[in-house]
């Protein structure tokens, strides 16, 4: 059985917290929030606030380059900490939104920097998440300022189910994905009518079906390949320290 702490079940999904490191944890407050679909929880600059655990549902952090122009530079599903970068810098580089209906963990701030001091091995799981962002990010700026459309769309789908598929929440190629063409349109830099077109085609090669809040994939291997994916990147095998 999972401890009811949040943070406590998110590292028990890595290691096995020793008595002290529990206790630890227990001293962080965290307020659990449903949260709806479009609301903005963070605003880029910010550096005030808790620290946030998505539990359910999916959210985006995204730049506005004007008043219409917007970039989707990274999405943030179940197990993922969006803003764990005001952990440990004085401002947030994005705004945060959820794309669909969301619970998160709200941990309060200065109590987690005090358990990252004085507890190691669960502040080096903190920091390899960090680690990971960034591998995950270098990936999506290979993947739209080189990759063609179809490709690049191919290779949103590929990471995306592999992702969800670590944390229980897609079977078989088949995932809840709710996303609008003007998501993944924001997600991949491509204009909607290159979006709508490189879909068209992945439907006409018979590799994908999506729509109504939900993907399907058909060939993984003929996706992947397509995509040019390998899912490296994503770091899914615990840290090496762990293992040691």
């Amino acid at each position: 059985m999972r401890h009811p702490h949040p943070l406590a079940a998110w590292f028990e999904r890595f290691v096995q917290p020793t008595a002290d490191e529990y206790a630890a944890i227990a001293s962080v407050p965290f307020e659990i929030r449903a949260i709806p679909a479009d609301q903005c929880l963070h605003h880029a600059g910010g550096s005030d606030g808790p620290i946030t655990l998505v539990l359910e549902g999916l959210l985006c952090s995204y730049r506005m380059l004007d008043a219409v122009k917007c970039q989707i530079v990274a999405l943030h599903i179940p197990g993922d900490w969006p803003d764990l970068e005001i952990l440990w810098l004085n401002r947030l580089g994005a705004d945060i939104e959820s794309l669909a209906p969301c619970r998160i963990a709200c941990l309060e701030a200065s109590a987690l920097r005090a358990l990252c001091r004085d507890q190691p091995r669960l502040a080096a799981l903190l920091w390899s998440q960090t680690l990971v962002a960034s591998s995950i990010a270098r990936e999506w700026i290979v993947n739209m300022g080189h990759r063609p459309a179809v490709i690049a769309l191919a290779h949103l789908f590929c990471e995306i189910v592999t992702r969800l598929e670590a944390v229980g929440l897609a079977h078989g190629g088949i995932c809840d994905l709710p996303l609008t063409q003007v998501h993944l349109s924001r997600a991949t830099g491509l204009s909607l009518v290159h979006l709508n077109r490189s879909l068209q085609e992945l439907r006409r090669r018979g590799l994908i079906s999506f729509g109504d809040g939900r993907l399907a994939v058909h060939d993984w291997a003929a996706l992947a390949a397509l995509g040019q994916f390998s899912e490296g990147y994503l770091h899914r095998q615990p840290p090496l320290w762990l293992a040691a």
